[in-house]
């Protein structure tokens, strides 16, 4: 994870965090103690002031494993100070800082918020919750009751009777159906929820996604329901409202669908309204025994808040190389391939005017090997317009047929444990390597596979299912991984 010009690095069992500077360059400030526990979720914040008192913001690193939290001050130098373990009596799902606000958050509907100013930890029991964003100091949660409710972090308003957070409830859908996906979308106007110009995107657990906006000329009433989208047929996972696109994404195979919109004075406009833009999918096969840190340090986006929105498609487990594809369309942008070879365990994106001499938005990716690994994003898609794409490119913006079957290669897809039918690389291929590992794939995923390639080439998956002995297996270790 990474903030402003500072990021961290989580191992299985301890933290490194780095910083850039023009005359210096990357350079590690804080090793964190040895943990005994796996390291699941990581959040830093390069700028918390702890009281009024402290002229210089302080850095603060979290980390999260089972339901305990613990907390760093890093000062300048690299010393540290402890600020705490604290424990949210269940497994933490996500871990993030809001302004100096730390927030641990688990699905079953229970929050803690750590305070900076009073240092006070705080917890909280709340309806189940399925998606949340942030809008400035606000946090927003998607429930499974069909409201919108919200947060302010930087007040941290507490209600008088019971000494609770003060949680509001901002929204509720018009079928009272659990949300799944939010996205708040702050113009350059508006800096906080409490302005006059909000747009908010939310998608559904039976796949429908609403606009609901409050302008100027509604100032004072709550948001209203400005646009409504029926194309998906299964829960939306997320969606992302910007200036120029909506983007939504399904369970369904990671299934995107995006409409270009139409604005009058910076506000949303019907005239003439959305128009749908493109419909593909971001293949990412999961492995059946991955670790639970794996989700967070995969997340395929889409990153990106006010400059072009990209996806970062990582097809399998183990591999060395990412896809990043326009969030708008699809399209292919670039390939990142490891410069050493080695696995790619985790990857983040981030934006930051760092230095004069690199561009502001970076792609960062974690090896098996414990390397760090540093992309110029702003390059690429600079570079991207002036490129001649062939058709094909365009159409695939993922891996194509020839490309997907090199990174199966290297993976177990077959649901079955015995030697034939196998449609992929098995043990007994491996004569003496019998300790190797392979990462075996969900059984989900072989009707995506199958359509596919029968999409694309049904020659090359009769060639594929050829017996074992064809096809060798690429395996690298898997030993020091950054998990996140």
């Amino acid at each position: 994870k990474a903030h402003q010009n500072w990021f961290a690095v989580a191992y299985a069992h301890f933290v490194a965090c780095y910083r850039v500077k023009d005359s210096s360059g990357w350079q590690l400030v804080f090793t964190s103690p040895y943990i005994d526990a796996t390291i699941e979720r990581i959040a830093i914040n390069s700028k918390v002031n702890m009281s009024t008192a402290e002229p210089i913001p302080s850095k603060m690193v979290a980390i999260s494993y089972g339901s305990q939290i613990r907390l760093w001050s890093i000062h300048e130098g690299g010393n540290k100070t402890d600020i705490g373990i604290f424990n949210l009596n269940v497994r933490v799902e996500f871990l993030f800082f809001i302004g100096s606000q730390l927030v641990a958050l688990s699905s079953s509907g229970k929050i803690g918020v750590w305070h900076a100013m009073t240092q006070h930890w705080q917890i909280q029991d709340l309806v189940p919750v399925l998606s949340f964003d942030s809008a400035g100091s606000f946090l927003l949660l998607g429930c499974n009751n069909g409201c919108i409710y919200y947060i302010d972090m930087q007040k941290f308003p507490l209600r008088m009777k019971d000494n609770d957070l003060l949680v509001t409830e901002l929204y509720k859908d018009p079928n009272l159906d659990p949300i799944t996906a939010i996205s708040v979308y702050l113009t350059p106007k508006t800096s906080s929820i409490c302005g006059n110009w909000i747009e908010i995107a939310y998608g559904t657990k039976s796949g429908i996604i609403r606009i609901i906006v409050q302008h100027p000329e509604t100032a004072g009433h709550g948001p209203h329901l400005f646009e409504t989208f029926t194309v998906h047929q299964s829960p939306v996972t997320k969606v992302m409202l910007s200036e120029k696109y909506l983007v939504s994404v399904c369970n369904e195979y990671h299934h995107v669908r995006t409409w270009s919109l139409t604005r009058f004075r910076g506000m949303l406009s019907t005239q003439p309204g959305s128009t749908p833009e493109a419909s593909f999918k971001i293949v990412s096969l999961e492995a059946t025994d991955s670790n639970y840190s794996y989700a967070a340090g995969n997340d395929f986006g889409p990153y990106g808040d006010y400059d072009e929105q990209i996806f970062v498609q990582k097809v399998v487990p183990e591999t060395d190389q990412l896809y990043v594809r326009l969030a708008s369309n699809g399209d292919r942008v670039c390939v990142i391939k490891s410069v050493d070879g080695s696995s790619i365990t985790s990857f983040c994106v981030h934006e930051c005017e760092v230095s004069s001499r690199m561009g502001s938005r970076f792609i960062l990716t974690g090896h098996c090997n414990g390397n760090i690994q540093m992309w110029d994003l702003t390059t690429a898609l600079a570079l991207f317009p002036k490129k001649e794409e062939n058709h094909a490119q365009k159409i695939n913006g993922g891996p194509d047929t020839n490309e997907l079957l090199r990174l199966l290669d290297q993976c177990e897809i077959s649901n079955s444990l015995c030697s034939t039918p196998c449609m992929s690389p098995c043990f007994s291929a491996l004569g003496n390597m019998a300790n190797t590992t392979i990462a075996r794939m969900k059984a989900s995923n072989l009707a995506l596979l199958n359509q596919s390639f029968q999409q694309n080439s049904p020659s090359l998956l009769s060639q594929y299912q050829q017996p074992p002995s064809s096809n060798p297996i690429h395996h690298r270790g898997f030993g020091g991984n950054i998990s996140e």
